[in-house]
């Protein structure tokens, strides 16, 4: 594969929730943006798969199609494959903590926007604080809905 690559992990932990709640929310792509400011548009392809318009506060947008690969919610593990602006996988795990729930992401990217590609080598750190910046609002607004 060519382009920059980048590995994310993020816990969200989400007082006052149940895991199968959680689960259901998380899974349901098209709702992203009703808790997820920086999810702009969802666009349903079919039954497995879902075009999500992405952009936070560096100004760019990420397209990316993101294909159900697992689903079991008896586990609580979920992984998506990514396609578009970014390749890889996201896969997520949820699991029931005191009095919540955690949510345990982790992102295995390839970058495929041709811009992106040429910027990373000075602006990386950027787009690591900008990445952490979306997932902290992600975090805030499925907190905020799920409660």
């Amino acid at each position: 594969m060519t382009g920059a690559s980048y590995r994310f992990r993020s816990t969200w932990l989400l007082p006052g929730t149940v895991p199968e709640r959680v689960f259901g929310v998380v899974t349901d792509l098209a709702g992203y943006p009703r808790w997820w400011s920086d999810v702009r548009a969802v666009r349903r392809v079919d039954d497995d798969t879902a075009e999500l318009v992405c952009r936070s506060r560096l100004p760019f947008r990420l397209v990316v199609r993101m294909h159900r690969d697992h689903q079991d919610e008896r586990t609580g593990l979920m992984r998506v494959r990514l396609s578009g602006d970014l390749d890889g996988t996201l896969a997520g795990a949820v699991r029931a903590a005191g009095a919540g729930t955690l949510l345990e992401i982790t992102q295995d990217v390839q970058v495929r926007k041709k811009l992106l590609q040429r910027l990373d080598t000075v602006a990386r750190p950027l787009f690591r604080a900008n990445h952490a910046l979306m997932m902290r609002r992600g975090h805030r607004g499925l907190s905020a809905y799920l409660t």
